[in-house]
């Protein structure tokens, strides 16, 4: 591929409602993602960044320690480890991860109540990616 067919692609890409792409062909690998998380800095009008809310001070994230597929329950028809509103402490179960038929519990880094869950149920996640996000 020359530089104007990828730089199409990416444009189509970010313009589709597709949340990951990755293709590998002859030699040739690409990968793209809408799913990684970024932080944005909010400036005043003088250009200075604010600090940080106290609220922010107290969000963290669960994040995969591997890719692989994430299951929210330990079986298909059980209820979920966690749901929204859910307290966890450290050491507690949040999810599963397969990786090559092997099943990686994941647990929970820090007490708080989930906020959030930011994937589904087998979704394809990287290492790293945030799960679940926490405030303390």
């Amino acid at each position: 591929m020359d530089f104007n067919e990828i730089e199409k692609l990416m444009n189509d890409f970010e313009n589709s409602e597709m949340r990951e792409l990755e293709i590998t062909a002859d030699g040739f690998h690409i990968r793209l993602s809408k799913n990684e998380t970024s932080v944005n800095v909010k400036a005043n009008e003088k250009g200075h960044k604010d600090q940080v809310t106290e609220d922010e001070k107290t969000i963290d994230y669960i994040r995969s320690p591997l890719v692989g597929s994430v299951y929210l329950q330990p079986k298909p028809d059980a209820k979920p480890f966690v749901e929204v509103g859910s307290h966890v402490s450290p050491g507690d179960v949040v999810c599963i991860v397969e990786a090559m038929k092997m099943m990686t519990e994941v647990k929970s880094t820090q007490a708080g109540v989930i906020t959030e869950i930011l994937v589904e149920n087998e979704d394809l996640v990287d290492y790293e990616r945030p799960l679940f996000k926490v405030r303390h």
